[in-house]
C-alpha cells in the first residue's frame, strides 16, 4: 500500500469514527463550499482531500460499511483514475442518483447528516423529502465533520479585491443596482440575498483572486429594493482603492454581521434562490419570520446578456487570444519534427505565449493536454507523474482559455502528429460535422440550447456514436469559463438565448484507452438579418474564436459543399484576421493551415 493510498484510508477511517461518535449512519460530501459556485478555494477541497478525486462536480455518500463517488460523464475516467475502487465505488449520473444509493443502503431509523452550507435549499428539501420517504432523520451538522478531521486545513483566501474599470465592464455598478432594484420594487420585494460569487463580482464592478483562474472575491451581499448593497466581505480583501471605486450605495460589512443582518429581515419580503443560496441562510430567514419569495438570482439572467462594450471586448480578446495559439500551433508543428513534445512542455509554452498578450490576467483554467489515452479523459489534467509524449500516429485535445481584461476564452482543438487511420479521420470529421451544424443554424427567438443540442450529435448519432458531456456552456466577461443559466444539452433548460449571450460550441468523440477528439468555438448570440418570406425575428451565432482547424484530420468526402465552404470561409476569415499580426514561420504556418479543402 502506498503512503497515498493509506492516507485516504486513514481519512475515511477517521470520518466513519466521527460520525459514529456523533450517531450519525451517513454522510454527504459535495465538492463545493458555502458560496455556491462551481470553483472553490484549496480550504473547501472536502471531496478531493478526503477521496482523491480532483474534478469540478461530484459528491460522495459515507455510510458506515460502504462508500460511493457520484460524477457526471465528464469524470467517469477521471474518478476512476484517482480513487481507490476498494474504498469508493464511482457511479456516473444522471444513470445512478445518490438518492437511490442512500435509500438502499440506509434503514428505517438511521440519521443522514449534511453541512447546511455546503447544499442549497432546494438540495435540502430533496434531502429532506427522501428521509421521509425512508423513515431516515436528516441531521444538519456544523461544523462540519470532516472539517474536524482535516488537521493541515489551509486558510481561507483572503486575496485583495480589484475594481473593473467602465472601460471593460460597459456599465456603472450603481447603473446595474437600480435596473434590479427597480424590478424588485415592481414585485414588493423589499431585499435579494446574493450568495454567487459571480453575481457579486458583475453587480459591483469587481474582480479578485479568491479562486485559482476565476477572478472572484468570495463574499455575501444583500441588494435592497432602493438599490444600496450591504457587501459582507473580509476587510483584507477590501483595499482603499477598491473602497474609492464604491458608491456611497454600498455598504462594507464583516461577514460575522451577515446572521445579524439576516435576523433583522424578520418583517421584511426577501428574494432567494433555491438553487444556490445555502440552507443554512435559508433557515436562517425562516426562524427570524421573513416573507421568502424563491426566484432565480437576477443578477445570473442580466449578467449573461453582454452589453455592447464586453462584446467588443470579447472579439478583441478573441483576436489576441487566437494569435497566441496560432503562435504556439506553428511552434508545435516545428518542435514535433524535432522530436517528442510532452503534454507538459506543450501546455507550458502556450501559456508563455498567452502571457505576452495585452490585458492578460490569467488561464480561464488549467490547460488540458491530452495526448494519446489521456485524450480520452474529457477533464484531463496533465501532472508532472501523468506526463507522456506524444508520439508519432497520435491525437491530442488541447482545451485552453485566456482570462483577460476585456473577455474569456475557451478554445479547443485536436492535434495530429503523423497520420493516423480512417476511423479517427471519421470520428474528428462527424464532430466537425455537428460543430457547422450548430454554427450555422437560424433559430427563432425563444430557443433554448436544449432544443438545439441535437444538431450537434446527430452526424455521430448517425454511426451509433455520442459524447457524455454537454454541447455549450455559457461563458462569462472576464468572469467564470463556465457560465450560466443558459447551456447547450441535451439535459432539459428552458433558458432561451438572447443575443448578447456567449456559448461554447464543443461537440466531441472519446474511445476510453486510445485518443479523444474535441472541436470548441465560442459563439455570440446576435440577430440574423432577415430574409424574404420570413414571419419571425430569428437569432444566430457568430463565431468568435479565431484559430484554424486540423486540415489533415478532415474527411472531404464526409462533408457536403456547404460544409466545405464553411470550413473555408472559417479559415479565409482566421487568416485575414490573423495574418497581420504574424511573420516568419508563424504566418507561413498559418498560410498553409488555412489553404481551402480539397474535396
Amino acid at each position: 500500500m502506498t503512503q497515498a493510498s493509506s492516507a485516504f484510508r486513514t481519512r475515511l477511517q477517521d470520518l466513519r469514527a466521527t460520525l459514529r461518535a456523533a450517531e450519525v449512519d451517513g454522510f454527504l460530501v459535495p465538492r463545493g463550499d458555502e458560496y455556491r459556485g462551481e470553483y472553490v478555494p484549496p480550504s473547501a477541497e472536502r471531496l478531493r482531500w478526503l477521496t482523491g478525486f480532483s474534478g469540478s462536480a461530484g459528491q460522495a455518500v459515507i455510510l458506515s460499511d460502504r462508500a460511493a463517488l457520484f460524477v457526471d460523464g465528464r469524470y467517469t475516467l477521471q474518478a476512476a483514475e484517482e480513487t481507490q475502487e476498494d474504498l469508493y465505488e464511482v457511479l456516473q449520473i444522471p444513470e445512478e442518483k445518490s438518492e437511490y444509493y442512500i435509500k438502499q443502503h440506509l434503514r428505517q431509523g438511521q440519521t443522514l447528516g449534511f453541512d447546511p452550507w455546503l447544499h442549497s435549499l432546494a438540495e435540502r428539501r430533496r434531502l429532506a423529502a427522501l428521509c421521509q420517504t425512508c423513515g431516515l432523520t436528516l441531521a444538519p451538522m456544523a461544523p462540519n465533520p470532516l472539517d474536524q478531521i482535516w488537521s493541515d486545513r489551509p486558510a481561507p483566501p483572503l486575496v485583495a479585491a480589484r475594481p473593473h474599470p467602465l472601460a471593460f465592464a460597459g456599465e456603472t455598478s450603481l447603473s446595474k443596482r437600480k435596473r434590479l432594484a427597480e424590478d424588485l420594487a415592481e414585485r414588493r420585494i423589499d431585499a435579494l440575498i446574493l450568495s454567487l460569487p459571480d453575481s457579486i463580482a458583475w453587480l459591483l464592478n469587481l474582480r479578485g483572486g479568491d479562486i485559482a483562474r476565476t477572478p472572484f472575491v468570495l463574499s455575501f451581499a444583500i441588494l435592497k429594493a432602493d438599490g444600496r448593497v450591504s457587501w459582507f466581505v473580509a476587510p483584507e480583501k477590501v483595499t482603499p482603492k477598491v473602497r474609492q471605486s464604491l458608491d456611497p450605495g454600498v455598504a462594507i460589512e464583516t461577514p460575522t454581521a451577515f446572521a445579524a443582518v439576516l435576523a433583522a429581515l424578520s418583517a421584511r419580503t426577501v428574494l432567494i434562490d433555491p438553487a444556490s443560496i445555502p440552507a443554512w441562510v435559508a433557515e436562517r430567514l425562516e426562524l427570524a419570520g421573513a416573507s421568502l419569495v424563491e426566484g432565480e438570482d437576477p443578477c445570473q439572467a442580466a449578467k449573461a446578456v453582454k452589453n455592447e462594450t464586453e462584446r467588443q471586448g470579447t472579439r478583441s480578446a478573441h483576436r489576441r487570444d487566437g494569435r497566441a495559439l496560432t503562435r504556439f500551433l506553428a511552434w508545435f508543428s516545428r518542435e514535433i519534427r524535432k522530436g517528442a513534445v510532452s503534454e507538459l512542455a506543450a501546455s507550458n509554452h502556450l501559456e508563455s505565449l498567452r502571457r505576452e498578450n495585452k490585458h492578460f490576467m490569467d488561464l480561464s483554467f488549467d490547460t488540458i493536454a491530452g495526448s494519446g489515452p489521456h485524450g480520452a479523459v474529457v477533464h484531463y489534467r496533465v501532472t508532472p507523474e501523468s506526463d507522456r509524449a506524444m508520439r508519432s500516429s497520435e491525437l491530442m485535445v488541447l482545451d485552453s482559455g485566456g482570462q483577460y481584461l476585456d473577455g474569456t476564452t475557451d478554445v479547443t482543438r485536436t492535434l495530429l502528429v503523423g497520420s493516423v487511420g480512417s476511423e479517427e479521420r471519421d470520428r474528428y470529421t462527424r464532430v466537425l460535422k455537428g460543430h457547422i451544424a450548430l454554427a450555422t443554424v437560424r433559430f427563432p427567438e425563444g430557443t433554448s440550447g436544449a432544443q438545439l443540442d441535437s444538431l450537434a450529435r446527430r452526424p455521430l448519432w448517425e454511426a451509433g456514436l455520442d459524447y457524455d458531456h454537454g454541447t455549450g456552456h455559457g461563458v462569462g466577461s472576464y468572469l467564470s469559463v463556465h457560465e450560466g443559466p443558459q447551456r447547450i444539452s441535451k439535459h432539459p433548460n428552458s433558458v432561451a438565448l438572447q443575443p448578447g449571450m456567449i456559448l461554447s460550441n464543443e461537440p466531441g468523440y472519446y474511445k476510453e484507452g486510445a485518443y479523444g477528439i474535441r472541436i470548441e468555438n465560442l459563439v455570440l448570440v446576435v440577430e440574423s438579418p432577415p430574409r424574404p418570406g420570413q414571419e419571425r425575428p430569428m437569432l444566430a451565432f457568430e463565431t468568435l474564436t479565431l484559430a484554424p482547424l486540423e486540415r489533415h484530420l478532415i474527411a472531404p468526402q464526409l462533408l457536403t459543399q456547404e460544409e466545405i465552404a464553411w470550413v473555408d470561409a472559417y479559415h479565409a476569415r482566421v487568416l485575414a484576421e490573423l495574418a497581420p499580426d504574424l511573420d516568419g514561420e508563424d504566418r507561413r504556418f498559418l498560410e498553409e493551415a488555412c489553404a481551402p479543402l480539397k474535396a
